[in-house]
């Protein structure tokens, strides 16, 4: 079975390609605009846009000699939807510990701050006159 959500994941795992998704979302570009800012060889950038296809995150055309890349964000869109129950559940979770620190604090009796008392001064050696 295909898990979209995890080759999505997996996809974006390397700083690379969000590089890549982050210049897509620019707009459509050609394989060697996107190579331009990377240190590493051809072949291992179009290693990285084979899997960003693969998972679905972008789709390559052919126009001439021009081979086109461009944001396909349905499957972010996916993943995203995916994180927002997880932060609901953080949230509605802060949400309980607020309330439970709040009732607690109100059980406290109330404390008048103490003032605090001065030390004595212990004096060592001789005595000025």
């Amino acid at each position: 079975m295909h898990d979209s959500i995890s080759s999505t994941f997996s996809a974006l795992a390397d700083p690379t390609r969000r590089a890549i998704l982050a210049r897509l979302a620019l707009g459509e570009t050609s394989v060697s605009e996107l190579a331009e800012p990377f240190e590493i060889s051809m072949p291992a950038v179009s290693k990285h846009l084979r899997v960003l296809e693969q998972a679905g995150l972008i789709s390559r055309g052919r126009e001439a000699q021009w081979r086109p890349c461009k944001l396909n964000p349905q499957p972010l869109q996916q993943a995203a939807s995916w994180l927002e129950e997880y932060r609901r559940f953080w949230d509605q979770s802060f949400d309980r510990l607020d309330s439970y620190l709040q009732t607690l604090q109100a059980e406290q009796p109330t404390e008048k701050p103490h003032k605090k008392k001065k030390k004595k001064e212990k004096h060592h050696g001789k005595h000025k006159k």
